[in-house]
């Protein structure tokens, strides 16, 4: 049985859009073991499934198609992000450190 994993992407560190981070990705796990291939001395797999991100609008759709398609799966739940609220006026406290 293949096993796959369902998450939310972060939002990038490089932009401060949240572009990607609104669907859902279903990605799939390893099975084969990696072997150093002898020629050039790269990393090959018989397994290609590894290679394939899939992209849904909401969880249940991509429960749905992994239910379909008899996967075992692992969803992982992002944590909220946490907001810390800054005031411009605190970089110019007195009692500032730095």
């Amino acid at each position: 049985m293949v096993q796959a994993r369902i998450y939310r992407p972060s939002k990038t560190a490089m932009q401060s859009g949240k572009a990607k981070s609104r669907q859902w990705t279903l990605e799939f796990c390893p099975n084969d073991i990696q072997f150093i291939e002898p020629v050039m001395g790269w990393r090959g797999s018989n397994d290609t499934l590894h290679q394939l991100r899939l992209t849904f609008r909401s969880l249940e759709s991509a429960m749905a198609y992994a239910d379909k398609m008899n996967f075992r799966v692992q969803v992982e739940t992002a944590h909220p992000p946490r907001n810390l609220p800054k005031q411009y006026a605190n970089n110019f406290r007195y009692d500032r450190v730095g």
